[in-house]
């Protein structure tokens, strides 16, 4: 069974780039995320490339590698991919489904026109991004 909007706007509201979205601007990106589901094997990015989107993992597991080498599994309720949904930059890892997989997918090129419409959602997206180079050029 698909998921509510209020469902999606929840699974939103725990990833970092969104801490300082409000709810109503939250519902205009939920909006934007789609279900989908993956066979075991899949490469949802690969490094160097430009993919664009961003993954919420609902279910199963996902394989980071950079090189050959495993970084990490992420796992139900973790994500990958968000600066996909800033910048059309080369990504540093290779994410392949471990198991079989359902994702809330954002496609970058959608979030980014949602941002050229939504000034209080780029405000906030730009507040959070300030405010985490502020803090990492603090600790190192």
């Amino acid at each position: 069974m698909p998921l509510r909007r209020d469902a999606k706007v929840e699974l939103l509201r725990k990833v970092p780039l969104f801490d300082r979205v409000s709810r109503r601007e939250l519902a205009k990106v939920a909006a934007l995320a789609e279900e989908v589901s993956y066979p075991t094997g899949v490469p949802l990015l690969r490094q160097g490339s430009h993919d664009d989107g961003f993954f919420i993992l609902l279910n199963g597991e996902v394989d980071v590698r950079q090189e050959a080498r495993l970084v990490q599994t992420l796992k139900r309720g973790q994500f990958f991919g968000e600066i996909g949904l800033l910048a059309n930059v080369t990504r540093t890892a290779t994410v392949t489904t471990g198991t079989p997989v359902e994702v809330l997918r954002i496609a970058g090129r959608d979030f980014r026109n949602l941002l050229r419409s939504s000034p209080a959602l780029s405000l906030a997206v730009l507040e959070e991004l300030a405010y985490r180079l502020q803090t990492t050029a603090l600790a190192g």
